[in-house]
């Protein structure tokens, strides 16, 4: 699907206000009402757009311990990388599993309530035969940025700024 200015306003847009009503959108991208609308559905439709969710303060609601970890798998066959993203899958703790090119096949976000509930984790796909081979561990002390926002202003090459209302 090709995009022009006006849907990668619109995408700007709802990414930074997913509860944006329809005419406020409209009016931000300089579109009436009906066609902004007719243009966002196209996006959805698409599955450009996948979702609306709610960002939320978690410290504010429980206290818990974020873990980035290094995965490299025993065997690389395709039933391997299988197997492990099932396993992944599988477990709610893990929030984020990326497929990674380098020194190691994986980087996982995980979430638990403390150290010890995030080795429990760990120790579930160790003993499901997940296929781990190695795995490192990073115990997130303090978040300096988390923007769940794309920079699409730099990836569709405006770099200077914003995409600018029409």
């Amino acid at each position: 699907m090709k995009l022009d200015p006006i849907d990668l306003r619109i995408l700007a847009e709802i990414q930074r206000d997913g509860r944006i009503t329809k005419l406020a959108l409209a009016e931000r991208v300089g579109l009436s009402p009906t066609p902004c609308w007719v243009r966002l559905r196209r996006l959805e439709t698409a599955g450009i757009v996948v979702g609306y969710h709610a960002r939320l303060a978690l410290r504010q609601v429980t206290p818990f311990a974020m873990a980035l970890v290094e995965v490299t798998l025993g065997s690389h066959r395709q039933a391997d990388f299988d197997r492990f993203e099932r396993a992944v899958r599988a477990e709610p703790g893990i929030v984020s599993c990326w497929s990674v090119g380098g020194g190691v096949d994986y980087i996982l976000r995980v979430v638990a309530q403390d150290v010890d509930a995030y080795q429990r984790i760990i120790d579930r796909l160790l003993d499901g035969d997940a296929g781990i081979d190695r795995y490192f561990t990073y115990i997130v002390t303090r978040t300096v940025k988390d923007d769940p926002a794309m920079p699409l202003e730099a990836l569709m090459g405006e770099q200077d700024g914003p995409i600018p209302p029409r």
